[in-house]
């Protein structure tokens, strides 16, 4: 199972995939808002979504998982 986590600490503000869908590497899957600046979090790997962690309006610090992916 892979994981795509934060680089930095914000509120995800868009949650942009779900479960089910299929994400490629470098596809946006979240948008955090930090700082009053929207910050687009990219997945590091291709799969399929299992798991979002995380929902819309949550605070994340930096390195929390926000999604899992199954390949």
């Amino acid at each position: 199972m892979k994981k795509v986590t934060t680089a930095m600490a914000g509120n995800v503000w868009k949650m942009l995939v779900t479960v089910g869908d299929t994400v490629n590497v470098g596809q946006e899957i979240a948008i955090l808002e930090s700082m009053k600046m929207e910050i687009p979090i990219e997945s590091t790997d291709k799969g399929t979504v299992s798991a979002v962690l995380k929902e819309e309006g949550m605070f994340v610090d930096e390195g929390d998982v926000l999604i899992e992916l199954d390949d």
